[in-house]
């Protein structure tokens, strides 16, 4: 079986990437393709792989430039030429499921997200921008978002990363889409037989990530919290930290490691897609106290691996934090850590080969010709 993986853009290694590492190890012989490739900064597991781009990787400073060059995607997408591929699996959430299948092969997309700037967080992006940028924002995006409906019949089936993600492939592409969760290093974080008294925020500081309830909550109550990250957001959040606050920056893996497995608790205050972060604290036998929307519902059992809050704002992180530690003995690190193994590697690599496998079946036997006998 000859097989393609089409990938957004390879220029680091966050979880989309991490997705494209376990279908490379599903699939050893695929070839796969993306518009940027920066071979530095991704890992050895898809090097090894052959990786072709589209002419976007041929652009100028095309590895930090790519999403400028959106407007070109469409068109980069539909010029590859995949005839004589017979499993098409793309990796979504810029665009990569546009490409044009053979009619024979079977393409089936693992989306993460449809593209947030098109569609549920059109309003956001655009209301950052100034009047001239909004008015281009709105003509090139309009015809975006009818090329990125249209790509969408393009695929035979697909899956989503959440139930969350499936609720708006269903809207916008008016497609069904089975929910396989993306795969996490599960094994690669240890658990403690006891913990430290500080609480844990780990991610990129950017403004949707609301950080600063976390922070206002913990000065609020006197609480040590520690912030793991870089981003745009450093210095501000820093500024607002007050005596029992430490932003401390990027650090590594060891470190994080040990942070994870010794704080309180995880304090977790983003509406993610599905959240990979709180998985990894679960994963060191850690409860996450979570807001109650987007993937952490579904990873975060709430009484039992955690706490969800119901509203972004400061009073309600407090008030979590304040039922949380009212029956903090009662969370069990067997039992935590346990219910991360649903979002292991291994469990992401079976689940996508039999659902896939079951897909190709279901094809072979739609294509095979049927024989009607003459009667009379």
């Amino acid at each position: 079986m000859k097989v393609a993986i089409v990938h957004y853009w390879l220029v680091s290694m966050r979880g989309g990437e991490k997705v494209v590492e376990e279908l490379c190890d599903l699939y050893p012989q695929a070839d796969v393709f993306t518009n940027a490739y920066d071979p530095l900064r991704i890992s050895p597991k898809i090097n090894k792989h052959q990786v072709r781009t589209t002419f976007i990787g041929k652009l100028p400073r095309a590895t930090r430039w790519y999403k400028h060059y959106l407007p070109l995607i469409p068109l980069a997408l539909e010029e590859l030429d995949l005839r004589g591929y017979d499993l098409i699996i793309s990796s979504e959430s810029g665009p990569a499921k546009g490409i044009v299948p053979p009619a024979e092969a079977l393409h089936v997309c693992y989306c993460h997200t449809p593209m947030r700037y098109l569609w549920n967080m059109y309003h956001d992006y655009r209301e950052q921008l100034g009047p001239m940028k909004r008015i281009a924002m709105s003509l090139m995006f309009h015809k975006l978002r009818q090329w990125d409906a249209t790509a969408a019949q393009r695929v035979d089936h697909f899956v989503a990363n959440s139930i969350v993600v499936s609720k708006r492939i269903r809207k916008y592409y008016r497609r069904n889409a089975t929910v396989i969760y993306p795969p996490v290093d599960i094994d690669a974080f240890d658990t403690a037989t006891s913990h430290e008294d500080y609480y844990l925020h780990v991610g990129e500081l950017v403004g949707y990530k609301r950080v600063d309830l976390l922070i206002e909550a913990c000065n609020r109550l006197k609480r040590r919290l520690i912030v793991v990250g870089g981003g745009e957001q450093f210095f501000k959040l820093r500024q607002m930290a007050g005596e029992t606050v430490s932003v401390v920056g990027h650090k590594s893996f060891d470190e994080l490691k040990h942070y994870y497995s010794h704080c309180r608790a995880l304090l977790f205050a983003a509406e993610e897609d599905f959240g990979i972060v709180p998985v990894e604290a679960m994963a060191s036998g850690r409860p996450v106290i979570a807001y109650g929307r987007g993937g952490a519902t579904e990873s975060v059992v709430d009484g039992v691996t955690g706490v969800h809050f119901p509203e972004q704002t400061v009073d309600s992180v407090v008030d979590a934090i304040k039922r949380f530690e009212s029956m903090e003995s009662s969370f069990l690190t067997t039992l935590i850590a346990s219910n991360a193994q649903r979002f292991s590697k291994d469990a992401f690599k079976r689940r996508m080969s039999a659902k896939i496998e079951e897909w190709r079946e279901l094809s072979d036997s739609q294509a095979k010709p049927h024989v009607f006998a003459r009667t009379g």
